[in-house]
């Protein structure tokens, strides 16, 4: 019966899709209608006006409740309109019709205090949404039903994610979070860059695409609906780009009566374990953004991520860090991370000052040299704005109305009057900071930690038998990372070759219940083989190996076929060499330690731990220990330099997988450090459990880590620009007139405490790297502390007036301070 009754829906929703171009979701009435959002071909319409909109991704998951209300207030103060979140399915229906929406799983609230800071929201259901998040969001549960194929016009998972959509936006329909019910949703998204994979499910993808903008729109939100990453979505869904430069690969709107929006600016590349960090720069960013403005009259843009946060428990999708994101403009423990940060709140700060010749004015190109175009806006005769963009390597001055103009190399100024420069997205004026992890307890102590050995299974204790090897996924259904593969077999006692053959992620041989080598693969070539000499017995031996995944798979089209884990065993020798693959196997799904839940406090007396030190070296190992709460409220980390790979739980809660032993090319872990929010903690006694697969590690390396941002430092020369707050009413108090400036912010509930460095004249480098120039006013220091000193803000203006004069006149001034924060 549900498929006659969705057969119908489908019917239903396909009407609704063809009417929506007059007035359904998307429908670009210019006058907004009944305080619903609306769309034309120039942005979307919230309240009858058009808005030029900047938004930020922060995953509700990926923190803790008690982070939220700080984030969202920062991403605001740092000129946010719109906070952007995916819909994570496997977490809220983790067994089909039974949903979880507690603690830091509660979208609801996620979207009240949204509204609560008087911001917008957009909500990106998908329900598939990639997003390094293990199975792409989808419930491993999917895999068993009948005939199902992700992602495609197949009946069984239409059904399904037809009902989780509706699940969703019932449940924000009940709590009056649309736009147009007065709450702070204004836009949705459906499906997820169904586009990158779409041609390869032949004629049932275009139908499925049909059908799912069909079935969103038939919901009836009353806002607008959105497709990243794909070229054909039918009207009235709004197609999106994703990607580092949107504005200029993106083909932009697929209809004339579109707008231009940026679902996803990446702010980094996302990292996996072995890889190296790979950022970008503040200017790089800024400038992208201005160019989608510009070129693409793009006025919806969206950080991906503007808080990346922590991928706590097994969440990570194949091979992805702990940390997400940590570079993004909020870091992995919601402090501000400058300059980026500042850059792009500078940045839409001064779009924004143009916003109305943007979007409601007539643009036009004029070209002012060879790499160098002024773009320009006039929405009446009093009302003009101008980008200016140098597309050339080097500084370059162009005329532009009859005013010159230097621009800086590969940049865009930003003029909102067409005369005056508020913004160059190269030149970066806003303060530098310096993030630190300070020890504040040490757990070296060998009477700090106990330990329990995990038991090696052999085939005797299976749970389960087959004659073939099974597929790991399919096998532990996502209940665990951990499967054993176990056989026995009659030798003689000889010297033999191990030769284990695995599709991924990580397998650990034990011959005998003796350690018998590891290996494992890598994010962009996950399958490896493990090949170890080892001994075996006259006699029966007994082999146990330990699949183990990292993630499970998180994009690609027939996702539901993957397969991880091991495929092939043979025990080579001189005389030749046996294949046990089609053999009897034992298997077991996770870990004793897990099954026992060792790592809570109700668990852990389950087993019995033995003094540290007693294993030898043995791997497949957990460690517990006690630690107290740092003082105060500061960011709190778990460093596990001296680990190798595993899982670490603090009072209960998974705080993520580790894997230090996997280093890049150049030498470094990927990731020492992993978040312990403070809302994990209590004052004293906390619960410290480890399970370390390696046998090469040690606790007694561990501490528990203060994060924070010990200093500031700023950076201006006479070609940067005056501080934004000089335009308006706000330049009759500028003292000093309009001058660029420094301005020093510690973290809150810091001051600060000292000057490390000060020079106005012509200091050489920057804030990573500075000294002393040919110029210097001596007294530099004394005039910036008695200025900042005590302080958690202050500003110092780049002028001879305020530090009393010129000390060498004729030569331009730059100024930098470093300043202490305690």
């Amino acid at each position: 019966m549900q498929w006659v009754f969705y057969s119908w829906f489908f019917a239903l929703t396909r009407i609704l899709l063809l009417a929506g171009a007059d007035g359904g979701d998307g429908a670009a009435a210019p006058d907004g209608g009944g305080g619903g959002v609306s769309y034309d071909h120039r942005s979307l319409i919230i309240d009858g006006r058009r808005k030029i909109l900047f938004s930020g991704s922060i995953h509700y998951p990926r923190s803790t409740v008690d982070m939220w209300p700080s984030l969202i207030s920062q991403a605001k103060q740092g000129g946010l309109d719109v906070i952007e979140t995916y819909v994570f399915w496997n977490i809220h229906e983790p067994k089909p019709g039974e949903y979880d929406f507690s603690g830091n799983r509660d979208i609801v609230r996620f979207m009240q205090l949204i509204q609560d800071q008087g911001l917008y929201a957009c909500l990106r259901i998908g329900p598939f949404i990639e997003s390094e998040w293990s199975y792409g969001g989808l419930p491993f549960w999917l895999h068993d039903i009948p005939g199902i194929v992700y992602r495609s016009d197949n009946e069984p998972f239409k059904f399904y994610m037809q009902n989780f959509t509706t699940k969703i936006v019932n449940m924000m329909k009940s709590e009056q979070l649309y736009a147009s019910q007065g709450g702070p949703i204004i836009l949705s998204q459906i499906e997820n860059e169904y586009g990158m994979i779409e041609a390869a499910f032949g004629p049932k993808g275009p139908s499925y695409v049909t059908w799912a903008a069909a079935m969103a729109v038939g919901l009836q939100t009353g806002v607008p609906w959105v497709m990243c990453k794909q070229d054909n979505a039918p009207d009235p869904v709004i197609n999106a780009c994703n990607g580092l430069q949107c504005g200029e690969t993106w083909s932009g709107p697929n209809s004339p009566t579109k707008p231009a929006i940026w679902t996803e600016n990446w702010t980094l590349v996302y990292q996996a374990y072995g890889e190296e960090p790979r950022t970008r720069s503040p200017q790089d960013i800024a400038f992208h953004v201005a160019l989608f403005v510009l070129k693409k009259q793009g006025s919806y843009i969206n950080y991906y991520m503007y808080h990346g946060g922590t991928n706590f428990g097994r969440t990570a999708s194949a091979y992805v860090l702990t940390s997400y994101y940590d570079q993004a403009p909020l870091d992995e423990y919601g402090q501000i991370n400058q300059p980026l940060w500042g850059h792009l709140k500078e940045l839409h700060a001064a779009i924004k000052l143009g916003a109305e010749p943007l979007l409601y004015g007539t643009n036009t190109t004029i070209f002012l040299g060879q790499l160098q175009t002024a773009y320009v806006f006039n929405a009446n005769s009093r009302k003009c704005a101008a980008f200016l963009l140098n597309n050339d390597s080097r500084d370059v001055t162009v005329l532009f109305q009859n005013n010159s103009y230097d621009l800086a190399p590969k940049s865009i100024s930003i003029l909102p009057d067409c005369k005056n420069v508020a913004f160059n997205t190269a030149k970066v004026s806003t303060q530098h900071s310096t993030r630190s992890a300070q020890p504040d307890q040490k757990l070296d102590s060998v009477g700090q930690w106990q330990q329990y050995t995990e038991a090696i299974p052999d085939f005797d204790n299976a749970s389960l038998r087959a004659n073939m090897l099974l597929e790991h996924m399919n096998t532990t259904k996502d209940s665990s990372d951990y499967l054993w593969y176990t056989f026995r077999f009659q030798h003689a006692s000889s010297e033999a070759q191990l030769s284990v053959q695995s599709r991924g992620h990580v397998a650990h041989a034990f011959v005998n219940g003796e350690p018998a080598g590891s290996a494992h693969g890598s994010h962009h070539d996950p399958g490896f083989n493990l090949q170890n000499p080892v001994t075996l017995g006259n006699g029966t031996n007994s082999v146990s190996l330990l699949s183990v995944m990292v993630g499970l798979p998180d994009s690609g089209p027939y996702l539901e076929r993957k397969t991880a884990g091991i495929h092939k065993v043979e025990i080579q020798e001189r005389t030749g060499s046996q294949d046990f693959e089609n053999y009897t196997w034992g298997y077991q799904v996770g870990l004793l330690g897990e099954k026992l839940q060792i790592y809570t406090d109700r668990g852990l007396i389950k087993v019995q731990w033995s003094t540290f030190g007693n294993s030898n070296g043995q791997p497949l190992t957990w460690y517990k220990a006690l630690f107290n709460a740092p003082i105060g409220d500061g960011p709190v980390a778990l460093n596990l330099g001296s680990m190798g790979k595993g899982e670490a739980w603090v009072n209960g809660n998974s705080i993520g997988r580790y894997w230090v032993s996997f280093h890049t090319v150049s030498g470094n872990p990927s990731q020492i450090w992993y978040h312990i929010p403070r809302s994990f903690l209590k004052p004293t006694g906390n619960l410290l459990v480890l399970l370390e697969e390696e046998a090469n590690a040690s606790p007694l390396g561990i501490s528990i880590d203060t994060i924070s941002v010990p200093t500031v430092c700023g950076h201006v020369t006479d070609s940067h620009l005056p501080p934004l707050a000089s335009w308006g009413a706000q330049s009759q108090n500028n003292k000093y007139g309009e001058r660029p400036e420094i301005k020093l912010q510690c973290p809150s509930r810091r001051n600060i405490s000292s000057i490390l460095f000060a020079s106005f004249g012509n200091p050489s480098g920057d804030c990573k790297s500075y000294a002393v120039g040919s110029c210097h006013l001596s007294n530099s220091k004394a005039i910036v502390e008695k200025a900042c000193l005590g302080k958690t803000i202050c500003s110092i203006p780049l002028s001879n007036q305020r530090f009393g004069g010129d000390p060498c006149p004729g030569i331009p001034k730059a100024l930098i301070v470093d300043a202490q924060c305690t």
